[in-house]
């Protein structure tokens, strides 16, 4: 007897050491985990250099490239957008939101492997940008623009982290403008060249300095047409193309000069 409760108290001791043993392993396993992520986490922090600020930005998308020419006139947004750029942030993300004669919006990480149906727009890097507003940037037809929340809950009109949209429009006569001046604008007046440009190239004239203007489009506007013209949803996912439309890799490029 004296014997079998000796070896009850080694096997006792046994089974102890093995549950520290798992337990310990398990915690090991953990904080190797915690360290990759870190590490991965790490190596996507990138710096753009003074050299990335002089290259176009190459939206390869699933329905053609658009070429993308950021603004010096902007320099948060500007430097934002190519960090974002060289960590790969846009690469398999969709257009979430698209409106015919009005604009095509991307940029929100969680569309990167979203279930058709499911509604898109509240993503992002988990911090916002300054507004930049510029009275030489407008919102003519081909500009790259920030998105942002609503004034009611952003009254700075801070611009969202990673989402962006370009901007496709309409033609305006000067009756429209003088009615967007009186009705929308509140009495702001559009500049004389602001005007003709509306009136000959189009755009989106109402939001002019309510959503921050950081470059436009230089190759690609057909892409932007494209894109534009898809069939869209009316559902709870309204706006958000039908089949999906991607960017399939954001990179730089080495800039040149092109046809308007």
């Amino acid at each position: 007897m004296p014997y079998l409760a000796l070896n009850i108290k080694i096997l006792s001791l046994i089974f102890i050491i093995q549950s520290l043993f798992i337990s310990m392993r398990k915690v090991f396993v953990l904080l190797i985990s915690v360290l990759l992520v870190q590490i991965s986490v790490a190596q996507k922090e990138v710096v753009v250099k003074k050299k990335d600020r002089k290259k176009d930005v190459l939206l390869q998308t699933s329905m053609g490239d658009i070429l993308i020419r950021l603004s010096d006139s902007t320099p948060l947004h500007r430097d934002n957008f190519l960090k974002l750029v060289k960590q790969g942030f846009y690469d398999r993300v969709l257009f979430h939101r698209v409106i015919n004669n009005f604009m095509i919006q991307s940029g929100d990480p969680e569309s990167k492997h979203a279930a058709a149906g499911l509604p898109l727009g509240n993503g992002g890097p988990g911090y916002t940008v300054p507004a930049e507003f510029r009275a030489t940037l407008f919102h003519k037809k081909g500009v790259i623009a920030a998105a942002r929340q609503s004034d009611d809950v952003n009254p700075m009109k801070e611009s969202s982290g990673s989402q962006f949209y370009i901007t496709q429009g309409k033609l305006f006569t000067d009756a429209g403008l003088d009615s967007l001046e009186t009705f929308r604008l509140k009495g702001r007046k559009i500049p004389a060249d602001q005007r003709e440009i509306y009136k000959t190239i189009g755009g989106t004239p109402h939001l002019d300095q309510n959503y921050t203007v950081f470059g436009e489009v230089v190759k690609g506007l057909d892409i932007v047409d494209k894109i534009a013209a898809v069939p869209t949803s009316k559902g709870t996912d309204r706006d958000r193309p039908l089949e999906n439309i991607s960017i399939v890799k954001a990179k730089l490029i080495k800039r040149k000069k092109y046809k308007k």
